[in-house]
């Protein structure tokens, strides 16, 4: 073969190959294009494009008088983009000492030097999100915007602050399990009031498209199918916060004293079933207190004593006793089969009416009345305490209710002592909170209302929903069984077992409980393995309740376990507290009928503002005599018929005389003519170093000596 043909061939053959080449990627690219081109397009969005949620704020949760329970507070992280595109080398450098020690100044945690190596190791590694600090506040936030090289931004100076939200209580332990919390994750926990209304809190999450550019920085695509965030509504709860604190303090104290191992504590408001205060304390392994479990809630139990109103009633409705019939306890024992059930006084209580029965809490007095006429009928006096809704469930809001156990005959656990166990709170279970809204139905005139932790929702201030409260059972008895059955319980107090809170101020009715805790291995057989549950659940005052009232002390392990010694006390200090600052509660003060048929006493009072005095002394119906009174500070002589003002000059430049006057009117002329002024004791003034009518200068001295040191 020729060269020439030689040269053409391999051309050709190279033409060949190159033209196929040409068209595989050709087709290639038309494959790619028509054929997976929706395809490959999607998965560019995707390293692209995407959208981000935006999380809502959440709602706080607030005491009846709009104070924070619960609120959520943002907290940020700070990171360093040291790569940003904005930022030369002339800026780092010439800001990063400065820098440095703003940083060790803001966090006291690393000194100015580690801050910089930190900084210029991260730089020249080319970090583009490096931490700086987690849990940084509002505050601290706004001082870092202010740093060197931070004030310029993120793409300037490589700020970055990511946002995030932490939940926290203001009040840090008061009902913090009642407010509750959430926890994330398949395994999250929702308790409490913020598990409750979770959804109302949480608001509606936003969606907002992102778009990567460069330097692997995400910013908002605004094409106008973003969708904002919703906030969360307010939750306000029924909690009186200052009731809540005096409810928590006064059972510490107790259970500290009885070394106790839990208790609880609950105030409810009679009409409306608001519970204004729920305390649940619970001894840890560091033998402090805290509230790691809601008893009132949570915990069904034997109730003990408590649980005697329910038989009382049960007797009282069939017709089979009434308040004056009597029972012989004999000695203070019984035995129904191999079960004795024995009387707390020794040698017992003899003969007693049906009355104090329910006042001594005799156990033999009540056993014996409801085995005398429910042996044989066991279904008529079960379905007595069925129809005061005590085998329900309340129904309430919050998650982890216990459940009431009331057996029924037939059962398999029902045996020849069940009945007579029943009628003094054994062989049943209630929570603290279902006896409490028992008592409180019987203060409210029969209606059993359902306990309310929830007054309403409110969105950005305004009130959007309230809650009524609502009606369980319109009438656990008979008008003429309440009568009778507050009769006995206002005497459980009166001449009771629970004399030692009575008081004379107002009055208060209730019961005193104290159960037997049988030892989960060995039950009740071994008496040095059992513990007490001491309770006492009333309502107050008496002849008008308010408020209804339970307080269970469990484990007190100071051979002090009765209900009246233990459980009342707290019972009293929460109702004295409640009593102090309630004026709805006590009697109106009118005195003008107080004192028709006398003349009002002239008090003494002191130099004053005239304005003030006068406002003050016509509001309790004492005349006033200002007959050409001119000065807005005045002199006061007590009248046999009146208050007379005088008047009261007060120069420029001149010591006044301010003896007779009040601390803080003296402090108001004083300083307002620039002395300093120095108070001793309390009261009314009697003397002052300066003497009246001396020229003053700004900032001279003058010390004042009250009636009282």
């Amino acid at each position: 073969m020729s060269l020439k043909k030689e040269i053409v061939w391999r051309v050709g053959v190279i033409y060949i190959i190159m033209l196929a080449f040409a068209i595989l990627v050709v087709g290639k690219i038309f494959y790619l294009q028509m054929i997976e081109g929706g395809k490959w397009k999607e998965k560019a969005q995707t390293l692209t494009l995407k959208d981000i949620t935006i999380e809502s704020n959440r709602g706080d949760i607030l005491a009846a008088d709009g104070r924070l329970l619960a609120s959520s507070v943002p907290y940020y992280e700070i990171r360093m983009d040291t790569r940003s595109t904005g930022m030369d080398d002339h800026t780092f450098n010439s800001n990063i000492d400065s820098l440095s020690m703003k940083l060790s100044e803001l966090f006291k945690d690393k000194s100015a030097a580690e801050y910089k190596k930190e900084l210029v190791t991260a730089r020249r590694n080319g970090e583009r999100f490096h931490l700086i600090k987690r849990r940084v506040n509002y505050n601290q936030l706004k001082e870092l915007k202010n740093f060197p090289i931070f004030r310029l931004g993120q793409y300037k100076g490589g700020f970055i602050a990511l946002q995030t939200n932490l939940r926290i209580q203001p009040h840090v332990s008061l009902a913090s399990r009642t407010i509750g919390y959430t926890t994330k994750g398949e395994g999250g926990n929702v308790v409490g009031i913020e598990g409750a209304y979770d959804e109302k809190l949480r608001g509606v999450e936003g969606v907002r498209l992102m778009q990567r550019i460069n330097g692997n920085i995400w910013m908002p695509v605004h094409d106008g199918n973003e969708v904002e965030p919703k906030d969360g509504m307010d939750v306000v709860t029924t909690i009186d916060v200052d009731l809540q604190d005096v409810a928590e303090s006064a059972l510490l104290r107790q259970l500290l004293k009885q070394e106790a191992h839990h208790g609880t504590a609950v105030l409810m408001e009679v009409s409306t079933g608001e519970i204004k205060a729920i305390a649940n304390l619970e001894r840890n392994s560091k033998g402090e207190y805290k509230e790691s479990y809601n008893y009132a809630i949570g915990e069904s139990r034997a109730p003990g004593s408590t649980f005697k109103l329910a038989s009382a009633i049960a007797l009282l409705e069939d017709g089979y006793v009434d308040l004056e019939d009597t029972v012989s306890t004999g000695d203070g024992k019984v035995v129904y089969y191999d079960k004795p059930i024995t009387d707390t006084k020794r040698g017992g209580h003899g003969t007693i009416t049906f009355k104090e029965v329910i006042e001594v809490s005799s156990n033999v007095g009540i056993s014996k009345l409801i085995t005398r006429y429910y042996t044989g009928k066991e279904e008529k006096f079960i379905n007595r305490l069925y129809s005061m809704n005590l085998n329900n469930r309340l129904g309430i809001e919050i998650k982890g209710e216990g459940e009431p156990e009331i057996k029924y005959p037939g059962d398999k656990l029902w045996s020849g002592v069940t009945l007579p166990q029943m009628s003094i709170g054994y062989e049943v279970r209630l929570t603290p909170l279902q006896m409490l809204t028992f008592y409180n139905a019987i203060a409210n005139d029969g209606k059993m209302v359902k306990p309310k932790f929830v007054k309403g929702l409110m969105y950005h201030g305004d009130l959007v929903e309230t809650f009524d409260t609502e009606v369980l059972k319109q009438s656990i008895c008979s008008r003429s069984t309440l009568r009778k059955v507050k009769v006995m319980l206002e005497g459980v107090v009166e001449q009771g077992t629970a004399t030692n809170i009575r008081n004379s101020n107002y009055k208060i009715a209730g019961k005193t409980g104290t159960a037997q805790i049988a030892n989960k291995e060995s039950g009740y057989s071994d008496k040095s393995k059992i513990s007490y549950q001491a309770s006492f659940v009333g309502y107050f005052p008496a002849d008008n309740p308010k408020y209804s009232c339970i307080v269970v002390v469990n484990a007190p392990s100071r051979n002090v376990y009765y209900g009246n010694l233990v459980a009342g006390p707290v019972f009293k200090e929460i109702a004295d507290k409640v009593y102090a600052t309630n004026f709805e509660m006590h009697e109106s003060l009118n005195l003008a009928r107080a004192n028709a048929d006398s003349e009002i006493k002239i008090p003494y009072t002191k130099n004053s503002h005239k304005e003030e005095l006068k406002y003050a002394l016509t509001d309790l119906g004492i005349d006033v005599n200002d007959d050409e009174v001119v000065t807005n500070w005045v002199l006061t002589t007590k009248l046999d018929s009146c208050v007379k003002l005088r008047n009261r000059s007060i120069e420029e430049n001149l010591m006044p005389n301010v003896k007779g006057m009040g601390a803080k009117d003296a402090l108001f002329i004083l300083e307002n003519l620039g002395l300093s002024v120095e108070l001793k004791g309390r009261g009314t003034i009697l003397n002052q170093s300066i003497k009246p009518g001396t020229r003053i200068s700004k900032g001279d001295l003058v010390v004042l000596e009250m009636s009282f040191s």
